[in-house]
């Protein structure tokens, strides 16, 4: 195994993360960072797996799948990431939930669904720690506000991610270009929705307790400045274990 890389973003926030697969994403979700060619892992034929030591751990949250996907050979993961005290599993696939115990992510409208639909789970597993929704200007009335309004209307917190694109030729419609700017993020430049979008789409959820934006702001994206993955791990424990009372 190559020796343990530090993912950039996560740098000084109590997050560390984890990638026990070799090879691509199966889900090849469009503009993804990790199978773009602009990952921190690359090559990832020489980086992979990406399992920081028990000892790196202790004190840590463990992000498991910051790249690639927790449901793509789910067991393998299991046992690989067993030794980990507190972790957490990152997948779009919308089965075997329970059968990670530690609470569980669930990107709900990845690959080409991300402007169209997303997953309904029903029944909602207990280890949830959040849903994830994949969002841009344009996938905002069929896809983000009616799954905002089905997720916490069960109390499940939900994250926006605001996607970044790094050409607008294809995946940027024309309208809505003017939106987004180009500029760099952690480590590569794409465009990003500028501030003042970001704050609108926000303010439409500003009476809505459970739902929270991946990055303090538009501008700012290291992890150390949001916690959202911290204090919904710990919830997600007690719930888990009964003991939220």
């Amino acid at each position: 195994m190559s020796k343990y890389k530090v993912n950039p973003k996560t740098k000084g926030s109590g997050v560390i993360a984890a990638i026990p697969q070799t090879g691509r994403c199966p889900i090849q979700c469009e503009d993804c960072f990790f199978q773009s060619g602009r990952s921190f892992l690359e090559p990832l034929d020489e980086n992979l797996p990406n399992m920081p030591s028990f000892e790196q751990s202790i004190g840590r949250v463990v992000r498991v799948n910051d790249g690639n996907d927790s449901n793509n050979g789910q067991q393998q993961v299991l046992e690989s990431t067993a030794m980990y005290q507190m972790k957490f599993y990152n997948t779009s696939i919308p089965k075997r939930l329970e059968n990670f115990v530690d609470p569980v992510v669930l990107t709900i409208n990845p690959g080409k669904m991300t402007d169209v639909e997303f997953y309904k789970l029903d029944p909602i597993p207990k280890n949830l720690m959040f849903v994830r929704i994949r969002t841009n200007m344009w996938n905002l009335v069929d896809v983000v506000i009616p799954a905002v309004n089905y997720y916490t209307k069960h109390e499940v917190p939900v994250v926006l991610t605001f996607m970044a694109y790094y050409d607008t030729q294809d995946k940027i419609p024309a309208g809505f270009k003017d939106c987004y700017i180009f500029k760099k993020r952690t480590l590569n430049s794409y465009y990003v929705l500028k501030q003042y979008h970001w704050t609108n789409i926000m303010l439409l959820f500003k009476d809505i307790k459970y739902v929270h934006s991946c990055g303090k702001d538009a501008n700012t994206y290291p992890c150390k400045f949001c916690g959202n993955c911290i204090r919904e791990y710990h919830v997600t424990k007690l719930r888990i274990s009964g003991r939220d009372l």
